[in-house]
């Protein structure tokens, strides 16, 4: 899984833009969150293609940046986030972007752009 870092303007419209770019390609959002209020906005998006999305963004003249994600699930009760990143926090991973994908059965999908994937892998055991 990846995660676009799309940059977009902060202006109206934006977000219609690049969703509809998306839609158009049959690409179906899994997280996304945004960082507005500057000259230097960006949407950051999850999908289930990696491939058509990158394709749908450069057809719509979309800038973007593309990050590894880390995927964790947790055990859907209290202070398991909190566990993971004391882990990640002991070895120097910074956490850059982190997303609830989802939760079922007990458990919670999550997943997280850090500075040091590698390092990060080996802190929590994946």
């Amino acid at each position: 899984m990846k995660e676009f870092k799309i940059f977009v303007h902060n202006k109206t419209g934006e977000l219609a833009r690049v969703t509809e770019a998306l839609a158009a390609k049959a690409v179906n959002i899994r997280a996304l969150a945004s960082e507005g209020g500057s000259e230097k906005s960006f949407l950051r998006i999850v999908t289930g293609d990696v491939s058509t999305t990158e394709k749908a963004l450069k057809n719509a003249g979309l800038g973007f940046e593309l990050t590894e994600i880390l995927d964790v699930e947790l055990m859907d009760r209290p202070g398991e986030l909190a566990k993971i990143a004391r882990r990640l926090a002991r070895q120097g991973v910074n956490v850059e972007s982190i997303y609830i994908l989802g939760t079922k059965n007990g458990k919670t999908h999550i997943a997280m752009t850090v500075s040091d994937l590698p390092r990060a892998k080996a802190a929590i055991g994946g």
